[in-house]
């Protein structure tokens, strides 16, 4: 529908099979995007970082993190016909959308079997950190995290996928 021009000049996303509006980002928003990306770029000088593109998780949902870490070079992803379909590491940065981007979003990202999915929590200034993706019956699509860990200011976050590199909590928040 989108490829048809449906939702010309709107900011959605496919999620479960329905079509969820985004939020409009305000300005902190965009300023916490750019720090993580740019911590993101440092931490991950091999992969490449998509700034609030597509991700083909399933036939029924192509959300559109605010980052995500994939993975090889950006040409890699020409000719697939498809975004995409998992992530090293994806981040959400939530304001507004917290309570969607620690349930909704949080399952989805577990059925989807990102290991590493990050909430940048505006509100409450910190770090949600959600690990090793299980089945869960009670979860609306069959799936949530087994960890979770909330870092504050003064702490560093070691992402799972490269052991190189720690990422510092007040490189992320604005």
């Amino acid at each position: 529908m989108g490829e048809l021009g449906f939702f010309q000049n709107q900011r959605v996303e496919l999620i479960a099979g329905e079509i969820v509006d985004m939020a409009p980002q305000k300005d902190v928003h965009a300023v916490a995007v750019m720090l993580v990306q740019q911590a993101l770029l440092r931490a991950f000088p091999e992969c490449v970082v998509r700034c609030q593109l597509p991700l083909t998780l399933a036939d029924d949902s192509e959300p559109e993190p605010d980052l995500a870490v994939v993975p090889g070079k950006p040409r890699d992803y020409l000719g697939l016909g498809h975004h995409p379909t998992s992530a090293l590491l994806v981040i959400e940065i939530s304001e507004s959308t917290l309570a969607f981007d620690r349930s909704t979003k949080a399952a989805l990202y577990a059925r989807a079997g990102i290991a590493d999915y990050w909430i940048v929590n505006l509100i409450d200034r910190q770090v949600e950190v959600f690990r090793h993706p299980v089945a869960d019956s009670a979860s609306s699509v069959g799936y949530s995290y087994a960890q979770t860990t909330a870092y504050t200011l003064g702490q560093q976050i070691q992402p799972l996928a490269t052991a190189a590199s720690s990422i510092a909590v007040a490189d992320l928040l604005p």
